[in-house]
């Protein structure tokens, strides 16, 4: 599809709430937002996608073109994407399935579209499919944790509402990993292992994770941190240790994206091992940030109320 043709069915999608005419005209249609990853500017095209139970799918089928489609390769340096359905907006981790579970996934595809197998005929690539997580926190995951309010109303929910997700992905990733070299080492006999079906499900959780962290960090240094140090003096100790904090935990995230750019002949002690290194950091952090700040952001309302002509502005006072 051609760029313009694109804009003018983003806008239509936009103005009408989802719906939109011509070839797409009673199809299932969501727009995807992808980082440039070359770029790292935002780009937004149409796809038609398929549910299964609750899952969102869609094919990197190009039109069966030889080469994978842009959003792909996009979605692969940065997993953290955003989706437009209906007048939903929300954000997801985007995570090609492998193997078994691809053919399966596929397969449902086709069920619901039958043009997807034209395109799969028309090419010797092997069309990808990719699920699109919601990468919001899961309510009765926030409950169960007794954090994570239904409500956010405050900067402290705000906080306790990320941390909720940054703790739920960890898990998720050394889950994920163990299972991955579980499968590796339980591989006998002569040639290669077989791909777990795993290594691209992990690559993309580990890389989101870190890409959500660096975001997190970058905005508490930005902007949350200078405000409340202004406002609360007595924090300043808190803070600097938080700011130290921060940077042993990027030093972290870069040995273990190091390690990912191997992920197939990783060292599943070395890779283990820093996982869960990371995990006991960054969850000691977690915990001294809430315990430090809450109290205080507890009374800062988000969002923020737009200010008041006239009114002299406060961001955390």
């Amino acid at each position: 599809m051609s760029l313009s043709f694109n804009h003018s069915v983003i806008e239509e999608f936009r103005a009408n709430a989802g719906k939109v005419g011509g070839p797409f005209e009673g199809g299932d249609l969501l727009l995807l937002t992808t980082t440039g990853a070359k770029s790292g500017a935002e780009h937004t095209v149409p796809l038609g996608y398929v549910r299964d139970g609750e899952l969102l799918l869609v094919v990197g089928s190009a039109g069966g073109a030889p080469r994978h489609p842009a959003w792909y390769h996009n979605m692969l340096a940065h997993p953290l994407v955003r989706v437009e359905i209906g007048a939903e907006v929300f954000e997801a981790v985007a995570v090609p399935a492998e193997g078994a579970r691809r053919d399966r996934l596929f397969a449902r595809v086709v069920r619901a579209a039958p043009g997807y197998a034209d395109y799969q005929a028309n090419t010797s690539r092997i069309l990808p499919v990719v699920v699109l997580e919601r990468s919001e926190p899961e309510a009765g995951e926030a409950q169960e944790a007794a954090q994570g309010p239904r409500e956010i109303t405050n900067l402290a929910d705000k906080l306790i509402e990320v941390h909720t997700w940054l703790r739920a992905q960890l898990r998720s990733v050394r889950a994920e990993a163990g299972a991955h070299f579980a499968a590796r080492a339980a591989h006998q006999g002569p040639g290669e292992p077989p791909a777990p079906g795993l290594g691209l499900q992990l690559r993309q959780h580990c890389l989101a994770f870190c890409e959500s962290l660096e975001f997190h960090h970058r905005g508490e240094d930005a902007h949350v941190f200078p405000a409340l140090a202004v406002h609360h003096p007595h924090l300043a100790g808190a803070l600097d240790r938080l700011r130290d904090e921060h940077r042993t935990v990027a030093r972290i995230q870069g040995e273990l994206l190091a390690l990912l750019a191997d992920l197939g002949s990783a060292d599943p002690e070395r890779f283990l091992t820093e996982l869960d290194r990371m995990s006991e950091e960054l969850t000691a952090h977690l915990d001294y940030e809430e315990e430090s700040l809450l109290p205080v952001l507890a009374g800062i309302p988000f969002p923020p109320a737009p200010p008041v002509p006239g009114a002299a502005e406060s961001v955390a006072g």
